[in-house]
């Protein structure tokens, strides 16, 4: 299968480590990886701090961007949601500027996956063949928990990766506290919700924590750091790129 990738703002600046992952995983199960170069931002900052207009010149972009895509990958559950539940609404308000862009859109999305969605409910996969000797353990960011219903499709994937300790996070369905501009708006909120989030880690005595979005492990890697835990972040791309070579 062709997949092509979306990378998304965070992972593009900050952990350009996840892309290379996605890719390697696609790769190693026999896709072919394309990478529109034209591709922006989903328009999830803007849309959810109050600047949807702004948000709306985004959406004609990434149609031109993946409109002949046969399946479009994005390792992030946070942008994934921003697509399916506002894509469409937003798309209502572009169609006398961008005739046709609806039913673009209506086309669009049902071929748009979060990484972990495309290997379980896409391709029907329990386990592509990684390898990672450590112990870890697993948070479920609200986005691909609440927004994609993401279920257990995660931490299947990573029960079945050869060498790994997986251990259950206490409480793993709660928010890290990041949540975008919440964490900057709400800090003394953001803050105590982040320390139970990092104690939870802690309490599991994990190597490292792992999750869909790099937003939240950058959130949750941040207090372990200041910390000097030694605990690491770990995209989920990137566990299941392991291999014993």
């Amino acid at each position: 299968m062709k997949v092509a990738l979306f990378i998304t703002c965070y992972n593009d600046t900050l952990f350009p480590e996840a892309g290379r992952a996605v890719v390697a995983v696609l790769e190693r199960l026999g896709h072919t990886v394309e990478f529109p170069a034209g591709q922006t931002c989903c328009g999830q900052m803007h849309y959810n701090t109050g600047y949807q207009a702004e948000a709306l010149p985004l959406l004609p972009r990434f149609v031109a961007q993946f409109r002949h895509a046969e399946a479009v990958v994005v390792p992030s559950s946070s942008c994934v949601t921003m697509m399916r539940e506002h894509y469409p609404g937003m798309a209502q308000r572009l169609e006398k500027e961008h005739p046709g862009i609806v039913d673009e859109v209506a086309s669009l999305l049902p071929r748009v996956w979060e990484f972990s969605e495309f290997l379980t409910k896409k391709l029907g996969l329990k386990d592509v063949g990684a390898y990672y000797p450590h112990r870890v353990t697993y948070h479920a960011s609200c986005h691909g928990l609440r927004g994609l219903a993401l279920g257990d499709g995660p931490e299947t994937l990573l029960a079945n990766v050869r060498g790994i300790d997986l251990v259950k996070l206490d409480k793993v369905e709660q928010c890290c506290g990041f949540g975008g501009t919440f964490a900057v708006k709400n800090a003394e909120v953001s803050s105590a919700m982040l320390a139970e989030k990092t104690t939870a880690v802690l309490n599991t005595r994990a190597e490292c924590v792992t999750a869909c979005d790099n937003s939240c492990l950058m959130h949750i890697g941040g207090a372990l750091h200041r910390q000097r835990t030694g605990v690491q972040t770990v995209h989920i791309a990137e566990i299941l790129a392991g291999d014993e070579a």
